[in-house]
């Protein structure tokens, strides 16, 4: 039996920005009620990337909350949109990734929104299903349910006009084939970041052209990075995926600007409005405050014995000064010494800490390398290799020295 619709509405409306048209979803879910019909809930996820972070993430929670009421969740893998690439929100035209890439990455979306979603209770769909069966004809047809001056009514794509920046003539077909979707798998409800009520308003155009009750869109915030500028990406180095090992969780989020600690605690756990209201009262230090919402978010994706040890190492490390429990070792070829010494720089890279000498070097500048705890601010220095001895670079990266001989 679906919840009462004033508690679906509280559970559901939390963290949401719009949503088109609320009075349509409360008779949605009186009629869903009525007629003990689930509620199809559409979430579109393009697998531009690897790896999903906690920004991408704050839908996939939305579409979980509907799922625990009882909902059907429909979770679409945009094998086909990934390869149009999605105008929102950027300031030119996305290169085309390549099919065979998409599908590579698709393959860890899956088990990685399983961390969220129950995937035995999801329908799970690719948009090639429809789109590879489509003629040219159809394309064309598609195209002709919206005009040019529609399409310019997107935020992004008028500041580009309007600056001169050039816009590809596929990304207008960008947020059609977004909406097209929702006309395959009739949903009653579609989510997305703020950036999508554009094509979520679309799928309700095509959905009432084609004589079907429109889906409801429901938007929820997006994220800003953990540098608390912009909206947090893997391509800027901002995020905390939702993979990575409790340490790395943990230490990213104590590194979030105060301000943000609100909005990190709504979207990024499982805490209730009772509990941020009381960590974020005036008599709570900030960064008790912090190490809470910090805690959360490990445990939200680990589990609460990982969180607390992701606490007390984070302790060791920037309160009492100490080495982490646990460093990786690091296999130094003794053909990369010269005299038993090594540039600091290439030390760096060979530890996997920078992709080039250069970004070594800068490393080195801005203060944020050490060994054995002393830093190191010459970035042209030769360190003497001694084994077991501790490469820090930044807060939270390690690396215990380990002498190889080369035969």
């Amino acid at each position: 039996m679906l919840k009462d619709v004033d508690e679906q509405l509280e559970i559901v409306l939390r963290g949401t920005v719009d949503v088109v048209t609320k009075e349509e979803l409360i008779k949605k879910f009186k009629k869903s009620q009525e007629e003990n019909r689930p509620l199809r809930v559409k979430l579109g996820l393009d697998p531009t990337a690897p790896d999903i972070h906690i920004g991408n993430a704050v839908p996939i929670h939305k579409l979980r909350a509907f799922q625990s009421l009882g909902h059907t969740a429909v979770l679409i893998i945009g094998d086909y949109t990934a390869t149009v690439g999605d105008p929102s929100g950027v300031n030119k035209t996305r290169p085309i990734i390549t099919y065979e890439k998409v599908l590579e990455n698709a393959k860890t979306y899956l088990s990685q929104a399983g961390k969220i979603l129950d995937l035995k209770k999801t329908e799970v769909l690719y948009n090639s299903e429809w789109f590879k069966k489509m003629t040219f004809h159809d394309v064309i047809q598609l195209a002709s349910k919206m005009t040019v001056a529609r399409m310019m009514e997107r935020d992004d794509f008028t500041k580009r006009y309007n600056a001169g920046i050039p816009i590809s003539v596929h990304e207008f077909i960008y947020p059609l084939m977004q909406g097209y979707d929702s006309l395959m798998v009739r949903s009653d409800v579609e989510l997305g970041g703020t950036d999508q009520l554009f094509s979520l308003l679309v799928g309700r155009d095509l959905q009432r052209d084609a004589g079907i009750e429109p889906q409801v869109a429901l938007t929820t915030m997006l994220l800003e990075g953990i540098d608390g500028n912009k909206k947090m990406s893997k391509s800027l180095g901002n995020y905390i995926g939702i993979t990575e090992s409790p340490g790395e969780m943990f230490g990213k989020a104590m590194s979030i600007p105060d301000n943000l600690m609100r909005k990190y605690f709504e979207l990024a756990t499982d805490l209730n409005s009772d509990e941020i209201n009381k960590l974020l009262n005036v008599d709570i230090h900030p960064r008790t405050a912090k190490a809470a919402m910090a805690k959360a978010i490990v445990q939200r994706y680990h589990n609460a014995k990982d969180a607390e040890s992701a606490a007390a190492e984070f302790d060791r490390i920037f309160k009492e000064h100490a080495l982490p429990d646990k460093i990786p070792d690091i296999e130094i070829l003794s053909t990369e010494l010269v005299n038993g010494r090594i540039w600091v720089a290439r030390l760096i890279v060979l530890c996997g800490f920078a992709t080039t000498n250069s970004e070594a070097r800068r490393l080195v500048q801005q203060g944020g390398v050490s060994i054995n705890n002393d830093p190191i601010q010459d970035p042209t220095l030769n360190i003497e290799v001694k084994p077991g001895m501790v490469l820090k670079v930044g807060k939270r990266r390690f690396a215990r020295i380990v002498l190889k001989e080369s035969f």
